[in-house]
Order: structure tokens, then sequence, then C-alpha cells
């Protein structure tokens, strides 16, 4: 069953971000634009990747009003050793989530057989509402660039609640004006 147009769960985490361990709840997040990337695991093989290039994001993200949080079921420890001892996770400065006891990952329907989180990605609006979600296959990696157009078009749904966004949809293109006009005509 899709999460979407559904209320984020309720959580209370503790995450690593900027050399200190801080606790995070469905309250912080709220009011605000945010992306949850959940991954399967600290010190692997995609899952730097990922978060390099999220990192590699996060200021025109931030731009957007948009604030980003990584998710997996190690502990905020293991993130904290993972930043020190990582070139490229050692530059990550949005939080990192730990999640050992698998209250986002079952929140969000992302936790695997194997006790992992699998690889997926949510927009959530200022309501605390799923607005975007895709999982990924364990050895898929993401693109986090793609986020940027997803979420300037659900900012622009959201503003403009009678319009939408066709496929492939940049900001300053136009949008369509659903109707019984357009049906068959597009």
């Amino acid at each position: 069953m899709s999460l979407v147009g559904k209320q984020m769960v309720e959580f209370t985490s503790t995450a690593y971000k900027d050399g200190k361990f801080i606790t995070i709840t469905d309250k912080d997040v709220k009011g605000k634009w945010a992306i949850f990337c959940f991954y399967p695991a600290d010190f692997s093989f995609v899952c730097p990747t990922e978060l390099g290039d999220l990192q590699e994001q996060y200021e025109t993200l931030q731009s957007l009003g948009v604030e980003v949080y990584s998710v997996s079921t190690d502990t905020h420890f293991v993130h904290k050793a993972w930043h020190d001892d990582s070139d490229v996770v050692g530059k990550i400065t949005y939080a990192m989530i730990g999640d050992p006891s698998h209250e986002l990952s079952t929140g969000f329907d992302v936790l695997g057989e194997d006790g992992l989180a699998q690889r997926g990605t949510f927009i959530i609006d200022p309501d605390g509402v799923i607005q975007m979600m895709e999982i990924n296959a364990g050895g898929i990696g993401r693109d986090a660039s793609t986020l940027i157009d997803k979420v300037r078009a659900a900012q622009y749904v959201r503003k403009h609640p009678n319009e939408v966004c066709p496929a492939k949809w940049k900001e300053g293109d136009d949008t369509l004006a659903p109707s019984i006009d357009l049906v068959g005509k597009i």
C-alpha cells in the first residue's frame, strides 16, 4: 500500500549532525519541506556514493526550504564513526538518523526482511504528508539531482492546487489545469 498522501510516522530518534548527537522528532520535521533518504548500512558500497551525491545537492535543496535526513538501521554512534572514517561521508552536513529500533524503517515501510532499510526516498510537505516515495533495489543507487525538480513540482502544486505538473516538468514550464476539456486531448 502506498504511503503517498499519508501522514509521516510519529518518531523520536537520535542523529549525528555537525559533530554532535541530536534528537530529532516528527515535530521537528513538520513546518518545512523534508527529504528522508533511507539506505541499508554504513560502511558499505553503494550507500556512501548516494549520501555523497545527496550532500552535493544539499545547498540547492536548502535554498528551496528543504531539510534532508538520511536514515539507516545503524546507531548514531556508527554514523559518527563512519563520518570520521570516510572522506565522502565526512563531508555530510545534513542529519544522519540512527534507527536501530526500526521505528522509522517500519513506519516508512522500507524495512527489509534482513533487518536493513531499503533504498527509500520520500519527499514530505510542511504538514508532514508524504508527497513522493521511491524505493530502489539494493544494488541500484539513486541520483539526488532528480529530487530538485520533484521538490519544485511538489511545491508548485501545493501553491497552485488547481494545476498539475506534466512529465519532465521544470520550473517555469507550462502546467496543466485538469478539466473535462483536456480528456483525450493530450
